[in-house]
């Protein structure tokens, strides 16, 4: 027995104690730390919100919709005036003051920007409805798709991002890429329309811009091709992902690095590795298909 209550008694006391790393990572403060299962409960609120009926317990009736966005808005406000002032502190010492606006003045900022979020979604879902003959109607497409779920992750923290919300922001899309496969920094810009399919896989980088109408299907890359690097050698923050104009499709498993640009109404077929901008109306597709035959048998 006391074998093992010194082993237990060891290993507390080494794990109570910070590391090095740890203190240089995240200062010590008395702060809270942004919480994920928090953030998990304000986005489901914003989604009650923004899709009444489809999420939450109440709000499919009109008549009662005013009240019940009343309840769910000051919760919100709540619960997002909370978070932020975590992620405020998260990269300050005690005492330092951050230099942004109150936690309480982001987060009325964020709620006054979310009839824009709402809008912005909605083409989003008709996006997805019209490029998928498999959607039998908007609401299956609001229930069933991860893309609407990365994208209402997206939209708000980018939302955040673009207020100036430290952490929290990436925290938020985190949570939609564990659940969906699909992986938006929230520092991208994407305009209305978009749509993907599928999902799985899907990478789109930090300071990619994507305008309206685009889509892009499973296992598409929108990636760095290289990073500058500082005098340090630590890289720098910026602009190294592409630029897809309106109008654009990139077909599944297409890779596209760098900082070039796909020009609008074009076409980028599946499994392309694209390094160099292509200009409007472009279409790029493999240049030679692979047929194989079985020597025994007939094949599957």
């Amino acid at each position: 027995m006391s074998a093992f209550i010194n082993t237990l008694r060891k290993n507390v006391e080494l794990l109570s104690q910070p590391l090095a790393e740890e203190i240089e990572y995240t200062s010590p403060r008395e702060k809270d730390l942004p919480n994920v299962a928090r953030l998990k409960e304000l986005m489901d609120l914003i989604k009650t919100i923004i899709f009444p009926g489809y999420f939450g317990i109440a709000g499919k009736n009109y008549k009662t919709r005013e009240y019940y966005t009343g309840v769910h808005i000051e919760k919100l406000y709540s619960l997002l005036e909370e978070q932020i002032d975590n992620g405020l502190h998260f990269f300050t010492d005690d005492g330092e003051e951050p230099a942004l606006p109150s936690s309480s003045t982001l987060a009325l900022a964020f709620i006054d920007r979310l009839p824009e979020i709402k809008r912005l979604l909605f083409t989003d879902v008709k996006a997805v409805f019209d490029g998928d003959p498999a959607a039998r109607n908007y609401g299956e497409v609001i229930f069933c798709y991860p893309a609407i779920q990365a994208m209402i992750h997206y939209r708000v923290a980018h939302t955040l991002l673009r207020l100036g919300v430290p952490v929290i922001p990436r925290i938020i899309t985190e949570l939609a890429h564990s659940q969906t496969g699909i992986d938006i920094h929230p520092g991208a810009r994407i305009g209305e329309y978009f749509s993907i399919d599928h999902g799985t896989g899907v990478v789109i980088g930090e300071t990619c811009r994507i305008g309206n109408h685009v889509r892009i299907y499973q296992g598409v890359t929108l990636g760095a091709k290289s990073f500058t690097l500082d005098e340090r050698g630590n890289p720098l923050n910026v602009p190294r992902h592409p630029i897809l104009e309106d109008n654009v499709i990139v077909y599944s498993n297409s890779t596209i690095l760098g900082r070039i640009t796909i020009g609008h109404d074009s076409i980028i077929g599946g499994n392309i590795w694209q390094t160099n901008s292509v200009p409007p109306y472009s279409r790029i597709l493999q240049r030679k298909a692979v047929a194989t035959s079985f020597m025994d048998g007939s094949g599957i």
